[in-house]
């Protein structure tokens, strides 16, 4: 059954002549430096990782993945990039999850648009790259991104969790596609108008839900009103599928957008931490066999 994102605009409207792709920019993207002293370096002892490439319909989409050393049959876990691409901190996440024996994946999803690492203004990042980003495109992209995986050592149950940007995907994946047995969003925008290249947004598809999704949110995010937040939570309670009833929004009441973001100003780590073993347990809940 096809998506409500991707019924909305053929992918054939997407189309376009084969993408050129370069490596993934090392280190972390140039929006968001200098980087913090709280920034954490999970080495890679004991795991397989490094950038490879996913052939999608266009092209390939340089990715990151790391899973434990010769690893088979792993659970998966989907790692959706903030506006920052899939710069160190991104990979750094993956390196965390493979160390719980996961085969973690990062497709750097603006590909087609250009490379956000080398962005060094916001304004530019937004109107030049984020804002050119089909969601249709994205859905089909994470459904090569999951027939990787599978290809790749990934045989077990798929989690998906994103922030920021990648927080509105993981809702809208979680949405569209019956691979998924759980979701973690992390601060993600849950309502708003749409347009032509994201006509929905999370609020509009919890009827639609088929994995349950945890959302994490920071009470003094001045982009994600708490309002949002509540409209969003009783959505869910009585408008959503059985997943989403399934669905949990926590809200840190002192926390800021961006409250996981070690290498970031933004960074609070007496939420990030039980913050982050709360959306491992939760995927543990829902069957992604994570280690404790």
């Amino acid at each position: 059954m096809k998506s409500e994102l991707s019924s909305l605009r053929p992918l054939s409207a997407l189309d376009r002549r084969a993408f050129v792709t370069t490596a993934l920019v090392s280190g972390f993207a140039a929006a968001t430096l200098p980087v913090q002293a709280s920034a954490i370096s999970t080495d890679s002892a004991g795991l397989d990782a490094g950038e490879t490439k996913i052939k999608v319909r266009d092209g390939e989409l340089p990715a990151y993945a790391a899973k434990p050393a010769g690893g088979k049959n792993l659970p998966v876990v989907i790692v959706i990039q903030e506006i920052f691409g899939v710069h160190e901190h991104i990979r750094d996440v993956c390196r965390r999850f493979a160390k719980l024996g996961a085969y973690a994946i990062a497709p750097e999803l603006f590909a087609r648009q250009g490379n956000p690492a080398t962005v060094a203004d916001m304004p530019a990042l937004m109107r030049d790259i984020v804002s050119k980003v089909p969601d249709a495109q994205v859905m089909a992209d994470l459904d090569e991104t999951v027939a990787f995986a599978r290809a790749n050592g990934g045989r077990g149950k798929i989690a998906i969790t994103g922030f920021c940007w990648g927080g509105r995907i993981t809702w809208l994946y979680s949405a569209h596609s019956k691979e998924v047995a759980a979701g973690v969003a992390w601060y993600g925008r849950l309502v708003g108008q749409g347009n032509e290249l994201q006509p929905k947004n999370p609020i509009d598809l919890v009827g639609s839900l088929q994995a349950p999704v945890l959302g994490q949110y920071g009470g003094r995010d001045g982009g994600i009103p708490v309002e949002s937040v509540d409209t969003m939570r009783a959505a869910l309670a009585k408008d959503g599928s059985a997943a989403a009833k399934k669905s949990e929004i926590i809200v840190y009441p002192e926390s800021q957008h961006g409250f996981f973001a070690d290498y970031r100003p933004s960074y609070r780590p007496e939420d990030a931490v039980p913050a982050f073993a709360r959306a491992c347990d939760w995927m543990r809940k829902h069957g992604v066999a994570l280690k404790t």
